[in-house]
């Protein structure tokens, strides 16, 4: 089985304006929409990656950017899976980010891993826990298929720890470049999973990164 995690396109979405859960956030900008442009554009041309599933998590800014990318996969519409989210935000998707500490307490949470977010939302550790339940349910699901799921850095980069044993804050930090893809292929029969790349962006060579 192949697991390809696509990070969605450059979106309205940080640490400023609205905390961008499924509820708060905007989509993507105009680059968003350029990069996803460029990769469905390069899958066109190469007629690769061959996928069975194309998955997307409930983020409109994932949820544009399989729209955009899909047509050169050969398919009309996309599954929306809210495992595939970002670190669930639960109470506090769509409160700016400015009122989050008044309204939940300052939170690291890094330093605290097993408090929530928010009321509803997901913990460090409870975060991790759903990646890693989603990638094996995923490989159990779809066994000798090729996936390609749609969704967020923090879902690639919890894969990463996951599999490298890197929860701590001491681990390095990895950040995958907007629309860039992270293929995992798991050996149904050792049951061990390897990364067979991490951020391919050569769709972006001759567009805006």
């Amino acid at each position: 089985m192949r697991l390809i995690l696509v990070r969605h396109g450059d979106a309205h979405a940080g640490f400023h304006g609205p905390i961008s859960g499924p509820l708060g956030c905007r989509g993507l900008t105009d680059l968003g929409r350029a990069q996803a442009t460029a990769l469905r554009d390069q899958i066109a041309a190469e007629q690769q990656p061959s996928v069975d599933v194309l998955l997307t998590s409930l983020l409109p800014r994932a949820i544009e950017t399989a729209e955009i990318i899909a047509p050169a996969l050969g398919f009309d519409a996309v599954p929306r899976d809210c495992d595939l989210c970002e670190v669930h935000t639960g109470e506090a998707d769509g409160v700016d980010w400015s009122e989050y500490d008044a309204r939940f307490g300052p939170l690291d949470m890094h330093a605290e891993p097993d408090t929530p977010f928010a009321p509803g939302g997901d913990s460090w550790n409870s975060f991790h826990a759903r990646v890693d339940a989603t990638m094996w349910r995923l490989a159990e699901e779809h066994v000798g298929r090729t996936v390609m799921a749609v969704s967020s850095a923090g879902v690639i980069a919890a894969s990463l720890r996951l599999r490298f044993g890197g929860l701590t804050l001491e681990a390095p930090r990895m950040v995958p470049t907007n629309t860039g893809l992270t293929e995992w292929e798991l050996n149904d029969t050792t049951a061990e999973w390897t990364l067979r790349s991490f951020d391919d962006t050569r769709h972006l060579a001759t567009s805006p990164a």
